[in-house]
């Protein structure tokens, strides 16, 4: 199993990221997805979860802002991020699964930022 995130990087407050997961090694239209973050100082948060049939979960501060979709055809998951936090600055993961709890393949994580 094998997941590698992408788009990360330095945004503005109230800027915009897509982060991308290209997942292999594993039926990725039979598995549920996940992100989750880490932030300086705090411990790891579970972010939104897709099922697989595009079923879309979110932690209470992310809804209405993030956006998860998954192109099967592509095996790869997003997570689009709008309105832009300093506090939603953290390494995002990329998890197989809907447990971030139990599951046991992450990707390396992409660094986002938002800063002035």
């Amino acid at each position: 199993v094998q997941l590698v995130e992408s788009g990360g990087g330095l945004v503005q407050p109230g800027g915009s990221l897509r982060l991308s997961c290209a997942a292999s090694g594993f039926t990725f239209s039979s598995s549920a997805m996940s992100w989750a973050r880490l932030a300086p100082g705090k411990g790891l948060e579970w972010v939104s979860s897709i099922d697989s049939i595009g079923t879309t979960y979110y932690a209470d501060s992310m809804k209405g802002r993030f956006t998860s979709s998954r192109d099967n055809a592509r095996n790869t998951v997003y997570l689009q991020m709008n309105s832009l936090k300093p506090e939603d600055t953290a390494v995002y993961y990329c998890v197989k699964g809907k447990d971030i709890a139990t599951a046991n393949y992450w990707g390396q994580g992409t660094q986002v930022t938002v800063s002035s």
